[in-house]
């Protein structure tokens, strides 16, 4: 009987950490945030702290022996020894713990343990010895995964030979119940030899100092590596309160290659290494801590109590067995001056809500109450100047450029004056018979567009300030204007990008040759967008409908670089694109973002190399993203396609974080429908326009904050700002970042809502109730009426017709506000029905019959499925 059981712990064991493998980190994030409960007081596998996992693995338990801490902010540590004497290597671990009622929990390795007790205060310390950091668990954060093959060696001659665990218990109110805490981690443990062992360096600052009141402090740490070659796969920072970010980077050959970059304000766990770095012989590993002294009134120094602060980026590597170190450390700055070159993105804060501060302190820290409100105000304070995320798009409605006579529109973007640029087509449109086969473009014979392709308008009235373009393209795509305003722009029929002056009549640089596709260095193939570096004039292309790739090219327009492939089956992989459409070069950063269109996803990648940084995909894009715009200060928008036949997601646009990829919000226009938008800018102020290639229109959006009221403090005094009188009808628009029945958004979109100022919340409710009351009275009037006229069938008749009439005032019919709608929860669709046989489309418009692709205008029958365009 005892044998049945441990095979089922086995075996459920094993299905565990299997169904883990197969999660993402940030599923696994939620998982644990979700679904960990408080254990009881009796510890499993207390009584059999080793379990057999065959001939040569075995599973050690690690677990509090039923402890029950008196006060917040409680360290407990206790040790196992080892359970064997001959060398052992740790493959995987398995937390147990509950978010509610620790903090977080580290694992250390060692020979000889602070205590022999069977739990102590860590006040007392860890270990005696040297102590190697194996493992961290943090309130609400994913689990350290080792990669195959590789293990922390234990045992031996070499290894230590203790295990000691830490446990922060951060909040005791869960121990109201009088329960013992049991948590811990169970590790597996294998003989059979590593070929890659695992270990610690830990950079560190020893000497910094954060004068009061001072906003920026930066820590730099550096060091030459002078070892064999190691591998990198996981990174901790770690600070106390006063930190912002922490930044590690890989320095060779000047070259500042990112490690990893977290807030330490957020969960202190490992976080894996987004693309895996390697460091050789003499390469120079750096970091950076960002402080801010504001709040403070003394001197604050590296230390370990709360009131001190710390500096510490860990990075958990691998290397060859036979070179193999356990633990290194940095702990000087070997050349200052080169921090003169750390990339922007080292002292960009990122945003912290509060209530994941409270989540990551815990709910009750026993710290100077001028600490923690400050503490707060100041995250807040970080998340307004950075996303200022308190804020809804709406459309403008008052805004005549949707009533422009206009061909189809492929391109906008904003002048260095913050005027809206528009790229059309004129009268010449992008369908079936545009191109052949071979993407030569088969109508030549219409000659370049009569008209002035490109449309200078003032954003705020839509006015023509100046136009030009005549003569020049055929079939306009991208467009983009660099910091001195120059316009740069491609056309898909000539295959060529244009940089063309501001009032200049002949393009000032043509890339490409004119109506011949290619794929080699001096040919494009459909290009789609253009990007230009603010700083360095680098250039870049997205080439585009039968090309996938990204091509680099000098300020002069020679050709640097180039990177991606086509899609191969299955998942679309990192640097792999089904047409590159859109791009948004995000200088704070240093990073390029491409809409990779028929993948349905953003993908961004370094300036300086192409390498890949990381993937935003999410289920409400659809199978289409057709664009995407950056604005600085942190945020991103975007726009998708039209959903394939049977499914759900709508088209819309997207606001979004950029440093988390978060959804902050949606939103769909209320004059005229989405049809195929095309392109997307914005500006700081959070005013955007989307392009719209089929309807053949512009629309503008604005933030509800800015457009409604803004008070501004100055010197004490408070101003008040209102936006220029423009009337903000509620777009049909989604808090909730999943997509809602488009019925349901269009019922609640007749909000209407206008810009005010200096009313008293006591008028604005008093003019609330009077409707209510009147409408009431209204209806009693109304009973009392057809009660008297029709007797009882005349009630049974005023019930039917008053529920009728009481859904349309609710906001149904008319447009008033729909409570029913405001405070339900949005659920997103499901996905249904079929794949296409086709997904490569063109900007043609999108059949809902046949679901291809494209811009066509007239009622052609579809082609056949082919390349198409967009």
């Amino acid at each position: 009987m005892a044998g049945l059981v441990n095979n089922l712990l086995i075996l459920f064991l094993v299905f565990q950490n299997i169904c883990l493998g197969f999660r993402s980190p940030l599923s696994v994030f939620k998982r644990y945030k979700d679904t960990a409960r408080p254990f009881s007081s009796e510890c499993l596998g207390s009584d059999q702290p080793v379990i057999s996992l065959g001939l040569s693995d075995f599973a050690l338990d690690i677990r509090m022996p039923g402890v029950m801490p008196k006060q917040s902010d409680t360290y407990l540590c206790m040790s196992v020894p080892l359970p064997v004497d001959d060398e052992a290597y740790v493959v995987d671990f398995k937390p147990h713990a509950s978010m509610d009622t620790v903090h977080h929990m580290l694992l250390f390795g060692c020979n000889e343990p602070s205590s022999t007790e069977n739990y102590w205060d860590c006040d007392e310390g860890t270990c005696k010895d040297k102590s190697n950091i194996l493992y961290a668990w943090a309130r609400n954060a994913p689990p350290t995964r080792l990669p195959k093959g590789v293990g922390f060696r234990v045992g031996g001659e070499t290894g230590g030979r203790f295990f000691v665990l830490q446990v922060h218990y951060g909040d005791i109110s869960a121990f109201r119940d009088k329960h013992k805490d049991c948590s811990g981690v169970t590790l597996h443990l294998t003989h059979q030899k590593q070929p890659l062992i695992a270990g610690m360096y830990l950079m560190m600052s020893v000497n910094t100092v954060i004068p009061p009141g001072e906003k920026v402090v930066d820590a730099d740490i550096a060091c030459h590596y002078k070892r064999f070659p190691m591998h990198l796969f996981a990174y901790r920072v770690h600070t106390h309160r006063l930190g912002k970010v922490v930044s590690g980077y890989r320095v060779r050959n000047g070259q500042w290659t990112l490690i990893g970059r977290q807030s330490p304000q957020l969960p202190q766990a490992f976080y894996p290494v987004e693309h895996p770095v390697d460091v050789s012989y003499d390469d120079i590993l750096a970091a950076r801590c960002v402080f801010s002294g504001e709040g403070r009134t003394t001197e604050t120094h590296i230390g370990g109590t709360a009131d001190d602060e710390m500096c510490n980026f860990y990075i958990m590597y691998y290397m060859e067995a036979k070179h193999a170190v356990s633990y290194m450390t940095c702990t000087q700055n070997a050349n200052p001056e080169m921090f003169r070159n750390i990339p922007q993105e080292a002292n960009i804060p990122i945003p912290v809500k509060s209530d994941m501060l409270k989540m990551t302190h815990g709910h009750h820290e026993e710290t100077k109450d001028t600490d923690k409100s400050s503490l707060l105000q100041q995250a807040k304070k970080e998340e307004e100047e950075i996303l200022d995320q308190d804020f809804h798009i709406e459309e403008a409605v008052e805004w005549p450029g949707l009533d422009l006579r206009l061909g189809q529109v492929s391109g906008l973007a904003l002048d260095p004056e913050n005027n809206l640029v528009l790229f059309h087509r004129g009268d010449h449109v992008w369908d079936e018979n545009s191109f052949d086969s071979k993407f030569v473009y088969q109508q030549r014979g219409l000659g370049p567009i009569e008209q002035n392709t490109i449309l200078v308008l003032n954003p705020s009235n839509a006015k023509l300030l100046r136009s030009m373009g005549k003569s020049l393209f055929y079939l306009p795509h991208g467009l983009s204007i660099d910091k001195n305003g120059n316009y740069w722009v491609t056309d898909v029929a000539l295959h060529q990008v244009f940089k063309l002056g501001a009032d200049d009549k002949e393009p000032l640089l043509i890339l490409g040759v004119a109506l011949q596709p290619g794929s080699d260095k001096n040919h494009f193939c459909q290009p789609t967008d253009v990007a230009v570096d603010p700083i360095t004039g680098s250039i870049y292309v997205s080439d585009g409908y039968c090309n996938s790739r990204i091509i680099q090219f000098s300020p002069n327009g020679l050709y640097v670089n180039q990177w991606g492939e086509e899609t191969s089956l299955g998942r679309a992989r990192p640097g792999q694109f089904h047409i590159p459409h859109s791009l948004a070069l995000i200088p704070d950063f240093s990073q390029l973002c491409v809409a990779d269109r028929e993948n349905g996803r953003i993908q961004c990648f370094r300036l300086e190399t192409g390498e890949f940084v990381r993937e935003i995909k999410h289920k409400s894009f659809g199978r289409e993203l057709f664009a995407v715009s950056y604005v600085p200060g942190g945020l991103l928008f975007a726009v998708n396609g039209m959903p394939y036949p049977g499914e759900a997601e709508p088209v819309q646009g997207f606001v979004m974080n950029f440093s988390t990829g978060e959804i902050i919000d949606t939103f769909i226009p209320l004059r005229k429908s989405f049809e195929m938008p095309h392109d997307v800018v914005a500006s700081e102020d959070k005013t955007v326009f989307v392009g719209d290639v089929h309807a053949r229109a512009v629309w503008k959006f604005a933030s509800t904050e800015k457009m409604e009221h803004r008070s501004v403090k100055k010197a004490g005094i408070e101003v008040q700002e209102i936006k220029e009188s423009e009337t903000i009808v509620g777009a049909r628009l989604k808090n909730n970042p999943e997509p809602t029945d488009p019925l349901k958004k269009q019922e609640k979109q007749h909000l209407v809502r206008q810009a005010s100022t200096g009313v008293s919340f006591v008028l604005i409710t008093t003019l609330l109730i009077i409707p209510v009351v009147v409408l009431l009275a209204i209806l009693v009037f109304i009973r009392w009426r057809k009660t008297t006229v029709y007797g009882a069938d005349g009630e049974h008749k005023l019930d039917s017709s008053s529920g009728r009439n009481l859904g349309r005032l609710r906001g149904k019919g008319g447009g008033g506000l729909n409570l029913g709608n405001f405070f339900a929860s949005h659920k997103g669709y499901s996905r249904k029905g079929f794949d296409r046989l086709s997904t490569e489309g063109s900007d043609q418009e999108k059949d809902e019959d046949d679901g291809t692709d494209s811009e066509e205008e007239c009622s052609a029958p579809p082609p056949p499925p082919a390349p198409s365009s967009s």
